[in-house]
């Protein structure tokens, strides 16, 4: 079965970087890949991608080695199934709040005796190859996000969670909930104090800790408070930046 780097990476003690993929686009997600990020996650939740346009994303990043995975909208083990099936090689899970809903998600991205994930690996026994079925457990990713209130009562619980490989903040909505303003940059104390615990917390359970962020600076910020694995920004902010760049350094003057 081919590799996960992200496993190699971590655990040979390194950082990865991880591209955003919001745009509804395979050709977006091909240019996006071929810009040497480590993984590029296919985002269902809030991005406008539907299922059939994820399944030509996953297409168009193999055609590089960088790792798929995708966000999918909810705690939902058939859109989990789905997008495992179609190849992604993990899976981020929003709002993951309490331990049983931790186990619950593990439980949807392993075949039994591990899980109770449907067989039908259509494509990617494609991607990762005939094996796939035998080594799939042991490869692909399950990331709850931590990104609530609630979560950080339930923190320890849910990062001991068996078979979790990781969690992932979202500072907007972790912001949001502890009462201040949805940022990606965060700079509110308290919101630094619980991104700090909550990357303390999966470091001594033994999984990686990744977050979202907009700048490459405040993510290497995170990279020195621990984390392994940052996300900058998305596709479509990217492009959006780069085009008011252009645009207003012709206006000037």
């Amino acid at each position: 079965m081919r590799e996960n780097r992200l496993r190699e990476i971590w655990g040979g003690g390194g950082h990865s970087i991880n591209g955003w993929l919001g745009i509804p686009s395979s050709y977006s997600a091909e240019v996006m890949a071929h810009q040497g990020w480590d993984s590029l996650v296919v985002d269902l939740q809030h991005g406008v991608v539907d299922y059939q346009t994820a399944v030509t994303m996953l297409q168009a990043i193999s055609t590089t080695d960088v790792v798929p995975m995708a966000r999918v909208p909810w705690l939902e083990p058939g859109i989990i199934m789905k997008m495992l099936d179609a190849g992604c090689y993990g899976i981020i899970c929003p709002m993951v709040n309490t331990r049983a809903e931790a186990e619950a998600f593990v439980g949807a991205c392993r075949y039994a005796p591990d899980g109770y994930r449907s067989y039908g690996p259509v494509r990617a026994t494609l991607y990762a190859g005939a094996d796939y079925q035998a080594n799939a457990n042991a490869t692909v990713l399950a990331l709850a996000m931590i990104e609530t209130a609630k979560a950080l009562e339930n923190l320890d619980e849910i990062v001991s969670t068996p078979g979790l490989d990781g969690i992932y903040i979202g500072p907007s909505d972790l912001s949001l909930s502890l009462g201040y303003e949805p940022k990606l940059d965060f700079t509110a104390p308290e919101v630094l104090a619980a991104v700090t615990r909550i990357c303390d917390a999966a470091q001594a359970a033994g999984i990686a800790a990744g977050i979202h962020c907009q700048t490459p600076a405040h993510a290497k910020k995170m990279l020195a408070l621990g984390f392994q694995m940052v996300t900058i920004w998305a596709d479509g902010a990217l492009l959006a930046s780069a085009a008011k760049q252009a645009v207003d350094a012709m206006r000037e003057g």
